[in-house]
């Protein structure tokens, strides 16, 4: 990608940002910063896993950011009862007119642009790993054959934090997948009540697609890239490693209520966070701002927090706020003439 393609694409990053914020808009209420940071997981070619209780409309939002894209779209409801096969296809036997039989494989779900995955927590883990593989390689393994899922390709998960029981805690390894475990939160009295009566009068919003693929993955590529300092990237470096409680220069506070911190892949996210932040902003370069930005939604679960933290109600978010109070920001040193 030559300077003035690139330069071009930044610019429609930021005007496509704006419009799919409006039309998100007359779909949904509030939960601007949420919208926000599913794009910019989506432009940085990562999954996000949306987290709150029932009827804040996570699955709607999905469903309405899938309109606004022309691309394929799966639900796919996890249930105790789910099994791999049902997500990534199966080989069936199948018959010609001649008599010959053959395994033929049929697609599953799994195999679109948009995937939501919802309540993804109520699948046993064998049907947990099954998604692993296509979230991380961007393909599937049935029985001796691989077959590449369609690009772009990105999972939208859900999960209700409150109901526990008959559901199946995801694993570290596969929590670690998603770039942004995002926290949907309760609207405002005012959303409320414009809810209730966008909701209660049968009307329904009409959203017009604004992205096709082939300019998703021109958007993806440039974010890419998107210029980072080595200043920024030390920034990023210190952060993560301040979340490790073994680490000599790890602040107190970590050494007292963390378990286990980040690995490098949350540096990884963090800096193409900042890129599609930066990018959305219509910028060529990414600031300390941008990694602030994320740094909540990239740590809140590669931070464990111990028996001691839970004991005195701190949580993981909370870590990372003081952290991001705690670490010093990188000093760049003036021009001078």
């Amino acid at each position: 990608m030559d300077k003035e393609t690139f330069l071009k694409t930044i610019d429609q990053i930021k005007r496509s940002r704006s419009v799919l914020m409006d039309e998100m808009g007359k779909a949904i209420v509030g939960q601007t910063e949420v919208i926000r940071q599913m794009l910019a997981s989506i432009f940085a070619r990562g999954h996000c896993l949306l987290v709150g209780v029932p009827g804040l409309a996570k699955t709607q939002m999905v469903k309405s950011l899938s309109r606004l894209m022309a691309l394929t779209f799966k639900r796919i409801q996890f249930t105790p009862d789910l099994m791999p096969s049902d997500i990534t296809g199966t080989n069936i036997i199948e018959e010609d007119d001649a008599g010959h039989r053959e395994f033929k494989f049929v697609q599953g779900p799994l195999f679109a642009h948009i995937i939501l995955a919802d309540e993804i927590n109520r699948a046993p883990p064998k049907t947990q790993a099954a998604l692993l593989e296509g979230m991380q390689e961007r393909q599937v393994t049935v029985g001796k054959t691989t077959y590449d899922l369609p690009r772009p390709f990105f999972v939208i998960a859900t999960q209700n934090p409150i109901e526990q029981e008959g559901t199946y805690p995801l694993p570290e390894a596969q929590l670690d997948r998603f770039m942004f475990n995002i926290q949907v939160n309760y609207p405002s009295m005012s959303e409320e009540e414009q809810i209730l009566t966008a909701t209660t009068g049968g009307e329904s919003a009409e959203l017009r697609p604004v992205l096709t693929g082939r300019d998703l993955l021109a958007i993806q590529g440039a974010v890419e890239k998107v210029a980072v300092s080595q200043y920024l990237v030390g920034y990023v470096a210190r952060l993560v490693r301040a979340t490790r409680p073994k680490e000599p220069d790890a602040p107190e506070f970590v050494k007292k209520m963390v378990e286990w911190g980040a690995g490098p892949r949350a540096g990884q996210y963090l800096l193409l966070g900042a890129k599609a932040m930066a990018a959305m902003d219509g910028r060529v370069n990414a600031a300390v701002s941008d990694v602030r930005a994320g740094a909540v939604p990239v740590l809140r679960h590669r931070v464990a927090t111990n028996f001691q933290a839970q004991a005195e109600g701190i949580d993981s978010v909370e870590i990372v706020k003081k952290l991001l109070a705690t670490v010093e920001e990188p000093k760049v040193p003036m021009y001078e003439k």
